[in-house]
């Protein structure tokens, strides 16, 4: 168990293959309601890849545009499935299916320390953010928890101040008949619960408040400095919610296993609940992924149809969101979705993570295609790569900026890229 070194070259393109097909029950929403069972192995691997959208990546032969991209290392953990990645300063966080929480150094190269495990619970990690000291997982038993960091000791334990919804939280509505809602045939509990698993967090952008998306179809608003929960959105969807992103001006995205995103405001007045301003329908089977540029500008959706749509803002200043296209090549489900500066990256069930980078008006090139994992690719984070990119000398290189992407699979891996980028 630990760092490794990785020699895997990434690839200028993607060859055919004909892998297997594991951990198939793994990539599709595994909500426990019927509904969210409708995905079938052939929307995961043969769904056509909506022909009523156009393409935005070029037919031609793509030229691989950068000389050293490369694994850089492999982080070998323990025999549980990677579910979920966040980045916090030096450290690398991952989330694993044995409910556990691991602290990685971020810079493999120069560090040969193995992984601390240094949070522990009874039920799967399903996504992680950060923010200050404390640490937000969610977790395939219905719960988030909240743990603290000690920056004084970031190699210990970290220690369980609150699981959500908080014992107060609960009681304070546990006696009055309007605070419950049916979650399912002749059973209700009390709204601030989530029923299912909690797929997704995002955090606003002064981090007062956490969201939360689950497969009960609902999602939450908290405040971070009591836990309490403000706001729970019923019935947002049809069916599971697998993805949820947060805009700098205040919108909300949810993404659905039910094919729909649909984008959510806060009203003024007293009250300030969240309202649907908007539903977008191009996908033809369960969204998996949202990412927003860094702008808030375009909204990159990925689905199990192994499309990843691009959506602008409407250039007539309605704000609406309209599809500019989609962004093919991934022969199976995309599962996640990162974006860094101009660069979205895209994890796949085909075991592959792609680069695609915006180009002369609407178009992307997919700049590089890694192989190397021997599963799916569950989840993705990316970073700028300062130290590399300072570093180079550019008469060698000429100017452009180097990156870093961490992919975590269903091989229970995560790997290292590194990758630079010139300015053209």
């Amino acid at each position: 168990m630990g760092i490794i070194p990785c020699p895997l070259r990434c690839q200028s393109k993607k060859k055919s293959t004909n892998s297997d097909q594991s951990h198939l029950t793994y990539l599709h929403s595994d909500s426990s309601s019927s509904s969210s069972l409708k995905s079938t192995n052939s929307s995961l691997y043969s769904q056509p890849s909506l022909p009523s959208v156009p393409s935005l990546t070029p037919t031609s032969t793509q030229t691989e545009l950068f000389s050293n991209t490369y694994c850089a290392a492999t982080f070998k953990g323990n025999s549980s499935y990677i579910f979920c990645l966040s980045l916090s300063g030096k450290h690398l966080y991952t989330g694993n299916s044995n409910g556990e929480i691991l602290l990685w150094n971020r810079d493999p190269l120069n560090h040969s320390t193995e992984y601390i495990v240094v949070a522990r619970s009874s039920s799967s990690v399903k996504f992680i953010v950060i923010f200050g000291d404390k640490l937000f997982s969610a977790h395939q038993d219905h719960k988030i928890r909240v743990w603290k960091i000690d920056n004084d000791a970031p190699n210990q334990n970290y220690k369980c101040v609150a699981t959500l919804p908080t014992l107060n939280d609960r009681c304070m509505r546990l006696f009055s008949a309007k605070n419950y809602v049916e979650v399912r045939r002749n059973k209700k509990c009390t709204w601030v619960h989530h029923v299912d698993t909690v797929s997704a967090l995002a955090s606003s952008i002064d981090s007062s408040l956490l969201y939360s998306a689950s497969w009960d179809r609902t999602f939450k608003v908290w405040r971070t400095s009591d836990f309490k929960c403000l706001e729970s959105v019923l019935n947002a969807h049809d069916d599971a919610i697998n993805a949820i992103a947060l805009s700098k001006n205040g919108y909300v995205y949810t993404g659905s296993a039910d094919k729909k995103i649909k984008i959510w405001k806060k009203e003024e007045g007293e009250k300030k609940l969240h309202s649907l301003v908007a539903t977008l329908e191009k996908h033809k089977s369960a969204v998996n992924a949202l990412a927003l540029s860094t702008d808030g500008s375009v909204l990159y959706s990925g689905a199990c149809d192994r499309s990843i749509i691009v959506w602008e803002k409407d250039s007539g200043g309605s704000g609406k969101m309209v599809v500019a296209g989609a962004l093919r090549g991934h022969t199976k489900a995309i599962l996640c979705l990162a974006v860094v500066s101009d660069l979205v990256c895209s994890g796949s069930a085909d075991k592959t993570v792609r680069i695609w980078k915006r180009g002369i008006g609407k178009s992307y090139s997919c700049l590089s295609v890694f192989e190397g994992h021997r599963g799916p690719v569950k989840c993705l984070t990316a970073a700028f790569d300062s130290k590399n990119s300072s570093s180079r000398n550019k008469d060698d290189f000429g100017s452009g900026n180097s990156y870093v992407v961490y992919s975590g699979s269903l091989d229970c891996d995560i790997k290292v890229w590194k990758f630079w980028v010139p300015s053209l």
